[in-house]
């Protein structure tokens, strides 16, 4: 009996692996060419890597939260879910506000706005990626392990 495992198209993965990198570039861009004070873009840079850590983060805590309560109806702490979405909204509630506070050319700021926020959204989506990629190759392995020994037990 053969079980089929659900993977993402080559595709799909390829898409969003480009779509990441070319959300990082434009970011990239468009910090390194901020015009105004260096502490301004030093703001902006530690902004959007929080963000993108939360992101990430949050991402997983989400995962593991279905997960856990699929199996075993137990999840994290009230203060850890607190952390973690809080931890979110604190990085992009403080990287929003440095933004719109700048003092920069308003078209500058929405490349700068919508630069991030595709990169927020293409870090949740290869979050999303990777670990179907990760329980995939979980499930492909444990079935092979367990051919391996009915076929060892079988002979």
């Amino acid at each position: 009996m053969q079980m089929l495992i659900p993977r993402d198209s080559r595709p799909w993965q390829l898409q969003v692996w480009f779509s990441f990198l070319i959300a990082v570039f434009l970011c990239a861009v468009g910090l390194s060419w901020l015009p105004g004070k260096d502490l301004d873009r030093a703001f902006m840079i530690m902004g959007y890597v929080f963000c993108l850590s939360a992101a990430f983060v949050l991402a997983k805590y989400i995962r593991d939260q279905e997960k856990v309560g699929r199996e075993s109806g137990l999840g994290e702490t009230p203060m850890f879910r607190f952390v973690v979405w809080g931890g979110f909204f604190l990085a992009m509630s403080l990287t929003g506000w440095g933004l719109w506070r700048m003092e920069v050319n308003e078209t500058y700021k929405a490349f700068l706005g919508v630069s991030w926020l595709y990169l927020i959204t293409c870090s949740f989506s290869l979050a999303k990626t990777l670990r179907d990629k990760h329980e995939a190759d979980l499930s492909e392995a444990r079935l092979a392990g367990r051919t391996k020994v009915r076929d060892t037990d079988g002979e």
